[in-house]
């Protein structure tokens, strides 16, 4: 005071500060502490079970998609895919998670095959199937193909084989300053075998991508958009489609997926 008035003062009791936010920590603590009882205990009762013959687990790259492959019967989705690829340990930790004799691994992409077949040589008490496919429209053709009174190998040979009955595209961006005879390009549209179609507009490339897929015997275009595409902008692409290929059905699914705007399968 000696030296003027003060202004803007502040009081706080620093001990009534610090048991709060002690009391605050411990209830953190008992709440995760409580969730942790509960997990193990919902594991335990399901390794108390009697094992069931099969089990399913996939790899998707986005919460639709993830869905999707549950309503297919999977038991265990794992979210990952392009630039987030699951390791070794995470499958081992999702086949650990179900009470299953056989266990199916669906990749889902052609970078986790690796990691699939590794988690499969080290399961001691139970079978890691992996059934390589290298895209979703593949995962999702193979739970289609399994059947339950097929045995563990046969239902392994069908999904594979199924695998050469769907065809599949991915649209995604263009890294910047990309190029082709000259001219630059946005969007790149990725096939089965490499590269199907470029462009500077999305739907046109889209649409091309997708005439590079199409047979005498196709039947059905399934199109899975992307967390980064309007539903509005999907659906209105969907009608390109449906103009552009009259007598295919088309069917319209939110994917979730990051990276590829879509996600497309021709069967």
């Amino acid at each position: 005071l000696e030296y003027g008035q003060l202004t803007k003062m502040k009081v706080d009791n620093m001990r009534e500060e610090h048991n709060q936010k002690v009391v605050a920590q411990s209830e953190l603590q008992a709440a995760a502490a409580k969730q942790a009882m509960e997990k193990n205990s919902e594991a335990e009762q399901k390794k108390a079970e009697p094992a069931k013959d099969f089990g399913f687990i996939t790899i998707a790259p986005g919460s639709g998609i993830a869905e999707i492959f549950k309503g297919l019967g999977v038991d265990e989705v794992i979210l990952g895919g392009q630039t987030m690829n699951p390791s070794t340990e995470d499958i081992l930790n999702a086949a650990d998670k179900i009470n299953a004799k056989t266990i199916y691994v669906l990749p889902n992409n052609s970078n986790i095959i690796l990691a699939a077949n590794q988690a499969a040589s080290i399961v001691e008490d139970k079978e890691l199937i992996v059934i390589p496919t290298k895209t979703v429209p593949q995962g999702i053709t193979a739970m289609i193909n399994f059947e339950t009174t097929r045995s563990a190998k046969d239902n392994g040979d069908a999904m594979t084989d199924s695998l050469s009955t769907v065809k599949s595209g991915q649209l995604t961006y263009a890294v910047r300053d990309t190029s082709i005879d000259g001219k630059e390009i946005n969007y790149l549209g990725l096939g089965d075998k490499g590269l199907a179609a470029v462009g500077t507009d999305m739907d046109e490339t889209l649409l091309e991508m997708i005439e590079s897929m199409m047979s005498d015997e196709a039947e059905l275009i399934s199109v899975y958009y992307g967390a980064d595409v309007e539903e509005a902008a999907a659906e209105a692409v969907v009608s390109k489609i449906e103009e552009k290929f009259p007598d295919v059905d088309v069917e319209l699914q939110f994917g979730g997926q990051p990276v590829y705007y879509y996600i497309v399968s021709v069967e």
